[in-house]
């Protein structure tokens, strides 16, 4: 039965639990333990899928097509464990399931109450999966104190409880400020978290503390004393230059030693941390760097497109080059001509996202990106507008469109290169879809396979022709123009395999241009970086020798 660790934060938000929960994991299997990681988050909404990405980040989708918190991709990356449906949750998903446990009568008429209706399905969801590996860890969103969290302070609280002793312990990240007009690293707001923490019954085992530089020894044992734990269980959690360090950091401090010590498991397994120390390296000791520019519309949040970011860094690791991004936003090409924008960079990259702003931005930087002979790599909308550059300028279609942006066709004179998927087939059954649906949950998620075709590039680049990826998307490029884009040069080199639906395109007489409908990006590894990435800049690496 999993051993479970739960993982909070206190003092302020952001200081990286999803990354240190992450490189927990990975240090424990480092050690030869299997894990996995889930998220439970407080806010109301049923799952991100319909936040926008400036109030949340990226939108991470599972195999299974969960819509989930990015902090997910950061566990899927660093321990290589595919997350599944059941690894994340929300408030609303919680109280969504309880009140329709109510409606059915589940409850048999008795008054439904947070305390024991919400946390008993708390607890439920803790439990899944819990005889699959040795350990299970749990971060909760947010931090203590807020109040929208109690709900499922409370259940871990009665989740420890119900376990037998020694299942279950708490780490607890805080953050320690230097304050630097008086010199002073402050240990206050950590001991009134901690305070807040045992108010509600939790007791943290081990204390992770966000600090600019190291802690001395005066302050730890000051941690340990007003906080109750032992002081080798205090670990710094210094800022560092790549978050990939962040495994080989977290055991320099002692902290997958602490978790050990804490469970009594002795004699504790010597960790292999090769795996790391290599990443490290490629990190650290880059032969070359190569410039790309990623086109999108939610620029002013990296978080935004966070694992695209994360997979060209995986990109560069293959390659021994440092991967220096630019963001450029997608409206500007909308008043100003993209070439001077452009010039200089050795590769684009016009990632996915939703609605009509920054479309023909997009379409421009395509345009650009093919006439210039730049490496270009399209993501989902990024592949619908490479398609539709090609069919307004190539393929002798002017007023090629997308159903996204032209829903009154009547209204609208335009040609819809791109329309809205209303069928398709997941699985062995049919999937039906109305343009009017609710937007939560409706679009083609998770994995689905692909065929490839032979001699492809998309076929090398993979070194086979059979591939499943991640989709997140609603509207599909329109297989009635294949023969009219191909005549064109835009070969449809990837095909759902009933081949109705086209998953990759590419221009056979172009250096490196790829469209691809799936998200890669979400299947990176810094250990095992995407084929597509790795390839991708590889030709930025290949161009950036001939400037």
């Amino acid at each position: 039965m999993a051993r479970y660790i739960f993982i909070t934060g206190g003092v302020v938000s952001s200081l990286g639990k999803g990354l240190a929960s992450a490189a927990l994991g990975a240090l424990l299997q480092a050690r030869g333990f299997s894990v996995r990681l889930r998220k439970l988050d407080p806010y109301l909404n049923v799952d991100p899928g319909t936040m926008s990405p400036f109030e949340h980040g990226e939108v991470f989708v599972t195999d299974d097509g969960a819509e989930t918190d990015l902090d997910l991709g950061h566990y899927e990356r660093f321990t290589g464990v595919a997350a599944r449906k059941t690894d994340s949750i929300s408030s609303g998903r919680v109280y969504s399931t309880v009140l329709e446990k109510e409606r059915r009568g589940d409850y048999l008429g008795k008054t439904i109450q947070v305390i024991p209706h919400v946390t008993n399905e708390i607890k439920d969801f803790l439990a899944i999966g819990a005889d699959e590996v040795d350990f299970m860890l749990c971060e909760i969103g947010g931090t203590v104190g807020d109040i929208e969290g109690l709900p499922f302070f409370e259940a871990i609280r009665q989740f420890s409880q119900d376990r037998p002793r020694g299942q279950c312990i708490f780490m607890h990240l805080t953050l320690l400020p230097f304050i630097r007009a008086s010199g002073e690293l402050k240990t206050k707001p950590t001991q009134h978290s901690v305070k807040e923490l045992r108010s509600i019954g939790i007791a943290p085992d081990i204390l992770v503390c966000r600090s600019e530089g190291p802690i001395p020894a005066k302050e730890r044992e000051k941690l340990a004393l007003f906080c109750n734990v032992r002081p080798d269980s205090v670990i710094a959690a210094q800022d560092l230059r790549s978050i990939y360090e962040a495994p080989l950091a977290y055991h320099r401090e002692g902290l997958d030693q602490a978790v050990l010590d804490a469970f009594r498991i002795t004699p504790a397994p010597r960790p292999n941390l090769a795996r790391w120390e290599d990443v490290a390296d490629r990190i650290y000791n880059p032969e070359g760097e190569v410039k790309i520019a990623i086109v999108g519309k939610y620029t002013q949040l990296e978080d935004a497109y966070k694992s695209i970011a994360e997979a060209l860094t995986h990109g560069g690791m293959a390659n021994r080059v440092r991967v220096n991004i630019e963001w450029v936003d997608a409206e500007l090409f909308e008043r100003e001509d993209a070439a001077p924008h452009l010039e200089g960079f050795n590769a684009i990259l016009v990632p996915g996202g939703f609605g009509e702003r920054g479309t023909e931005g997009k379409i421009k930087a395509a345009e650009f990106a093919r006439t210039r002979k730049v490496p270009y790599l399209g993501i989902c909308l990024g592949m619908q507008m490479a398609v539709i550059e090609a069919a307004r300028n190539v393929a002798r279609l002017p007023d090629a469109g997308s159903e996204e942006f032209d829903h009154e066709a009547g209204k609208k004179r335009f040609t819809p290169v791109v329309y809205h998927l209303k069928e398709w087939v997941q699985g062995n059954h049919k999937v039906e879809r109305r343009l009017d649906d609710d937007k939560g949950g409706t679009m083609r998620l998770g994995a689905y396979d692909a065929t490839l075709a032979e001699g492809s590039k998309v076929a090398q680049v993979y070194g086979r022709t059979s591939i499943d990826e991640r989709h997140r998307h609603r509207y599909e490029v329109d297989i009635e123009y294949r023969a009219q884009l191909e005549s064109a040069g835009l070969r449809f080199s990837g095909m759902s395999p009933d081949g109705r639906l086209p998953e990759i395109v590419e221009w056979s007489n172009h250096p490196w241009f790829i469209g691809v409908q799936f998200h890669p990006e979400l299947k990176s590894k810094p250990f095992d970086p995407h084929p597509l990435f790795a390839d991708f800049v590889r030709a930025a690496k290949d161009m950036s020798r001939l400037v």
